[in-house]
């Protein structure tokens, strides 16, 4: 062990240097506290053995000195001194001295001290060395985790907004649009569009930002409210206090408003909450604080307000089934998506994009879509949008394996009807004309057979039924419901 002795009596340096010498130690002597000072920037020296009193810089000042220094961690100071006082000691310590020796240096006690010093210099470099390992291994950890959120993000954008369509100067725009209201979260931004189109897409866009630049860590929060009874939404929405209902949790549940704290809530089929609720949402959005069901204390709120419908608001705002001051509070940001049969342009390569994804998947051999196909998807006009189109694709490469999409392989899964429209109305408007009985048609059967002929031609299709009759997917099931019931009814 490299040693730097300091005292100014030389007789005293020259016993204590044989002894360390002798214990294999490297001896390198000074006569002074400055002169120690300077030595001790030229080498590293694990131990440095210094008397206290001396002319000049005392031992309790070299001690001090050399622990302020960038390196003096790695260095163990023995101090003594022929003046044994507890005042000694004390200071000794407090200047960051390993340990305190009285003179006459003991040579046993000499002996033991050095051991002590090499074991817990031993110890502390072994650490610094483990310490700077681990800093290391966090930093690159850290960096690894960085490049893989990151990439996280960047598949995001290129899968969830990419893959579904940035392929058309509309598509563009949508993306455009979503990047600006992602630079400003104080906005709520109301995104309306027929069933399919993507709504929950852009939502995410407006969340997470269309680039790939700093990572989004915020939650992003989505609520279906058209899948929930309005006994149930506000709890929901909101949470509750422990015992605020029977058959609440001991403890209480979080709302979608706690889960969505500093980040988004997506609130879909927006036209699905009850009147009352609404009313509610409304005080959250303009004071920015919530009481849970069957709380008494106000909680403050930090989240962005997304909403999403295929209805059209103003429409509900007329009929009295929306709130008027809700909807222009919720418009201050405003996404219109077009059906998919208004973005032609965009079709063809969307289904190469699912095509490509599906086969991969499922390890078929499609490559590309045959001139015929290309036509056959282009001309159809998708009443379910993007979702019907990802669905047939994904079909196609279910139930057939080639290099090259066919129009054969389409045909049964497109209506030929459907695909001979040109000019860009919905499949349905062909199919209104309802015959009227010479006897007598009530209005209940009148719209009844309505339903019938739409959801006829929508294929079945509730969604896009629903959307073209302009009501929810929960009153159109409650119309097929009561119309069933009633045919089981019939007397024989």
């Amino acid at each position: 062990m490299r040693v730097l002795l300091v005292d100014d009596d030389r007789d005293s340096r020259a016993v204590v240097k044989w002894f360390l010498q002798d214990r294999h130690c490297e001896v390198t002597e000074c006569a002074s506290g400055a002169e120690a000072l300077s030595q001790f920037d030229r080498a590293d020296y694990p131990m440095v053995l210094s008397d206290i009193h001396m002319p000049g810089m005392s031992g309790i000042d070299l001690a001090k000195a050399i622990k302020q220094l960038p390196d003096g961690w790695r260095t163990d100071i023995i101090l003594f001194t022929g003046y044994a006082d507890m005042e000694s000691a004390v200071a000794a310590l407090r200047a960051g001295a390993y340990d305190y020796l009285q003179k006459p240096v003991d040579a046993q006690e000499l002996a033991v001290t050095i051991e002590r010093v090499a074991e817990h210099q031993a110890l502390l470099r072994e650490n610094k060395k483990l310490t700077d390992r681990f800093q290391d291994e966090v930093c690159a950890a850290t960096e690894e985790t960085r490049r893989e959120l990151s990439l996280m993000k960047k598949v995001l954008a290129e899968s969830s907004i990419g893959k579904v369509g940035v392929f058309g100067e509309i598509t563009r725009g949508l993306m455009a649009q979503a990047q600006k209201f992602h630079t400003d979260r104080s906005m709520p931004v109301l995104i309306q569009g027929e069933t399919g189109v993507g709504k929950e897409i852009i939502a995410k866009a407006i969340h997470y930002g269309t680039t790939t630049g700093q990572l989004e860590s915020r939650p992003f929060v989505d609520l279906n409210c058209g899948a929930l009874t309005p006994s149930l939404f506000e709890s929901e929405m909101f949470g509750y206090e422990p015992g605020a209902f029977t058959g609440s949790q001991v403890r209480g549940a979080k709302g979608k408003f706690d889960i969505a704290q500093t980040g988004t809530l997506f609130l879909d089929e927006i036209t699905e909450i009850p009147l009352n609720l609404q009313a509610k949402l409304l005080r959250v959005l303009q004071e920015k604080e919530f009481y849970r069901v069957g709380g008494l204390k106000k909680i403050a709120t930090d989240i962005r307000i997304i909403c999403a419908t295929n209805l059209s608001l103003e429409e509900q705002v007329e009929k009295g089934t929306f709130r008027r001051d809700l909807y222009y509070r919720l418009k201050v940001g405003q996404i219109v998506v077009p059906p998919l049969r208004e973005r032609k342009e965009e079709i063809v390569a969307l289904a190469t994009a699912f095509l490509l994804d599906n086969a991969r998947q499922k390890k078929k051999r499609f490559q590309r879509i045959s001139p015929a196909a290309a036509g056959l998807l282009a001309e159809y006009l998708w009443p379910g949008n993007i979702r019907e189109l990802k669905n047939v694709l994904e079909y196609v490469v279910f139930a057939y394996d080639a290099e090259e999409l066919q129009a054969s392989h389409l045909s049964k899964l497109l209506r030929v009807e459907n695909r001979s429209r040109t000019d860009g109305q919905p499949p349905a408007k062909r199919h209104m004309i309802l015959p009227f009985p010479a006897g007598g048609y009530s209005l209940k059967s009148f719209c009844d057979d309505i339903v019938d002929e739409v959801l006829a031609a929508h294929d079945g299709d509730h969604a896009a039924a629903a959307g073209y009759l302009g009501i929810s997917l929960r009153a159109l099931f409650y119309r097929l419901q009561k119309k069933r019931f009633k045919e089981k009814r019939k007397p024989l």
